[in-house]
């Protein structure tokens, strides 16, 4: 018997809300760093109790929509291929690392399910990401080499926060239009999710995906 509880579309719940770890992870950071320097009082704190509190509601939230979808898609094993996700070990690697757990769920999910598509101009944000990280790569090693210190501020806090707040929500939605109308070329939206995710910490690894992702992009579509 389906509920108002089945009706939710709990996997596009579990998208919107790990597309909101990097901007509070974020926040947390640069909280944390506001004891470099002088600033604005009490703002270290204030900073880094929403990033805290942002963190901790939307594991919370993960951990919930996967043990709901979780649950629903073993009540019907023949139309997910027989793929049978446990709903409590989900959520209890959910609420270990919920970013991790939310990306490997998705990934998973839609290789039994697909994604649905989104809009085709996505790839754009994704261009505009990677050439603004080589911008802020190129003004950062100038700043470095003239010691300038206004524009390394300047060039890593741009870049950090156009990656940041829009690479990964760029390629996992890109990769969702892809995999659904080309044949030569099925991206998985939640592994590209998670690639951009390790790339925020790694940064030297977001250009290399990017630039990847859109010559692969082109290849398969043949243009834009």
């Amino acid at each position: 018997m389906r509920t108002h509880v089945d009706e939710i579309d709990w996997a596009r719940i579990i998208e919107r809300l790990l597309y909101l770890f990097p901007p509070i992870i974020g926040v947390g950071i640069v909280g944390a760093l506001q004891d470099v320097g002088p600033g604005v009082p009490g703002l270290q704190f204030v900073l880094v109790l929403l990033s805290g509190f942002g963190y901790t509601a939307l594991t919370v939230g993960v951990l919930v929509a996967i043990l709901f979808d979780a649950r629903r898609i073993r009540r019907r094993p023949r139309a997910s291929g027989n793929w049978t996700p446990n709903p409590w070990l989900n959520a209890a690697v959910a609420l270990v690392s919920a970013p991790v757990a939310g990306v490997v769920y998705l990934a998973r999910r839609h290789r039994r399910f697909g994604t649905p598509s989104d809009r085709s101009g996505w790839w754009v944000v994704v261009a505009v990401s990677l050439a603004t990280t080589l911008f802020g790569f190129v003004a950062a090693a100038v700043a470095i080499v003239f010691t300038i210190p206004g524009l390394l501020a300047a060039s890593v806090g741009l870049a950090g926060t156009i990656a940041v707040g829009s690479f990964p929500v760029a390629i996992h939605r890109d990769a969702a239009y892809i995999c659904t109308h080309t044949r030569s070329w099925r991206p998985n939206p939640g592994l590209y999710l998670g690639i951009a995710f390790l790339s925020l910490s790694v940064p030297p690894l977001q250009p290399i995906v990017a630039g990847y992702y859109l010559v692969r992009r082109h290849d398969a579509v043949g243009r834009p």
